[in-house]
């Protein structure tokens, strides 16, 4: 359909009409390789969206390491040398801009459109409270609520404890949304005497309860950024931001107990600089997808390597248990559950195994919007010329995460890839020259995510409750790990093609 829409667009425009949307565009003096495709204004739109890691391999095997695409009318030049990245990161918004497109996407999905003013309270709120001190604290309440909603009710009494089995998938990302909504959120108020309706653990299945509709939301995402949504699917999506806009109102949220520094500080600076009720909801359920769309299925493909990889979750085990006998904690029945502080253990083997995973299976594409004509000097000496109005796209799960002279043998899980044997941090190169950007989930520069410090710790505190709590395998053991979802290249992390079961219990 879009193919023949985009032919007949095309026949229609005429001539001028073809010149204006680029079909005549050539390749200028000093610009990268210019591959427009055969097909009117669409371009390299349907090979780019069925697959974009295929498709950039064979743009890349063909031009090398910068070239320029049509997609869709848009003009894209991808950058795939990676020790150019520094110069493109550090370039002023001026000529290379990231707010422009970011804002496009907020409001597609979350129907706000969002400021400069808006992007600054988000990035000076977080850099005071998911850093050093504050995000320890916070760490404290996350790990708490992990422990009420993973330890709660899988059996109990004397003897051995009974398997449970579920999707890897669903328990993981399941334990984390719950657990995270209480942390950033807090707790209804306590009504009297009505303990059960005002407890954690009720609250906690209530969360449990959202889970699914986030989950369908989470799943339109890729259409909800491009726009094209059919009658159904728009009004799917209108009922579930219509839901969760109910349920993160301003009104309701800032009635709760215990809500996290970070949403409190972020919701008032938002209101003194003029942004209404009505937009501070949409923010906040923005705020929530940004903290879990990403990282529930970031600790999903964390999770699953180390269970599918046996010796990878007997080093991470050992590392856990040296932490809690260093610390003088005990694990047996009766005995205080953990208590952990990242500012005073080192953990490297688990720390790599976190890294390995996102190296592996988080692929965003960091764009940028060229504001004026740029010379653009590369790392080996050759000079480019692209024109304003044009995108700028790095990617660097093809260009880092995937090459093999960075990343020998590149597909296979190395729980302890990122660490030397003496617990330091391995350095990585690129034709004999250290890289400074090498492995690369969160974006950069101006496009980081300003929360990857709290996503990790959050994964860290799932497995060490996982591996110090509980025993588990795969149902099927010879079962492959799921094939990523092709539709989330470029988003952020990749979710599975399907779910995997696995079984567990209390070990205690």
């Amino acid at each position: 359909m879009q193919k023949t829409f985009a032919i007949r667009f095309g026949t229609i425009l005429g001539p001028h009409g073809l010149y204006l949307i680029g079909v005549f565009r050539k390749r200028g003096p000093n610009e990268p390789p210019l591959d427009k495709g055969l097909i009117p204004w669409l371009g390299h739109g349907i090979g780019f969206q069925k697959n974009p890691v295929e498709f950039l391999a064979k743009m890349r095997k063909k031009h090398g390491d910068i070239f320029t695409v049509l997609v869709g009318g848009i003009y894209i030049h991808f950058m795939m040398d990676p020790h150019t990245y520094g110069t493109i990161i550090k370039e002023s918004k001026d000529k290379l801009d990231f707010d422009a497109f970011a804002s496009t996407i907020v409001y597609n999905v979350f129907g706000f459109q969002p400021s400069e003013a808006h992007h600054k309270v988000v990035q000076e709120v977080s850099k005071k409270y998911l850093r050093n001190k504050n995000l320890a604290d916070l760490n404290q309440v996350m790990m708490e609520n992990l422990k009420a909603v993973m330890l709660q009710n899988v059996g109990s009494g004397e003897g051995e404890r009974p398997w449970r089995q579920d999707g890897v998938l669903n328990f993981s990302f399941k334990a984390m949304f719950q657990a995270a909504f209480l942390t950033l959120f807090g707790t209804d108020p306590c009504n009297g005497g009505d303990a059960k309706g005002t407890s954690k653990d009720h609250q906690a299945l209530q969360c449990g309860e959202w889970f699914e509709d986030f989950q369908k939301f989470d799943n339109y995402l890729p259409s909800l950024i491009i726009g094209v949504l059919d009658s159904a699917t728009k009004k799917e999506t209108e009922r579930l931001r219509n839901f969760f806009w109910d349920v993160l109102s301003v009104e309701k949220v800032l009635k709760k107990d215990n809500i996290s520094s970070w949403v409190a500080e972020q919701d008032q600076q938002m209101a003194e600089i003029g942004m209404t009720e009505k937009m501070r909801t949409q923010f906040l359920f923005l705020l929530f997808w940004a903290s879990q769309s990403n990282t529930g299925p970031a600790t999903f493909w964390v999770f699953v390597h180390l269970l599918k990889h046996p010796e990878a979750m007997k080093a991470v085990k050992e590392e856990v248990d040296q932490i809690l006998k260093e610390t003088d904690q005990e694990v047996k029945p009766g005995s205080p559950l953990i208590q952990v502080s990242f500012d005073t253990i080192k953990t490297p083997l688990l720390d790599s195994a976190i890294q390995e995973s996102l190296r592996l299976k988080v692929c965003p594409f960091l764009f940028r919007s060229i504001m004026e004509d740029l010379d653009l000097k590369m790392a080996d000496g050759r000079e480019y010329v692209l024109r304003k109005g044009d995108q700028l796209i790095l990617f660097p799960y093809l260009s880092l995460q995937m090459d093999p002279e960075i990343y020998p043998d590149p597909q296979t899980f190395k729980h302890d890839r990122f660490v030397n044997p003496d617990g330091t941090k391995k350095e990585f190169y690129k034709n004999g020259e250290k890289l400074k950007y090498y492995n690369m989930p969160f974006g950069a520069g101006p496009s980081t995510c300003p929360g990857r410090f709290f996503a990790v710790s959050e994964m860290k505190l799932f497995v060490m409750l996982m591996v110090t709590y509980f025993d588990m395998e795969l149902v099927n053991k010879e079962e492959e790990i799921p094939p990523a979802d092709p539709s989330r290249y470029g988003i952020g992390t990749t979710h599975p093609a399907r779910d995997i079961q696995f079984k567990y219990r209390l070990r205690i």
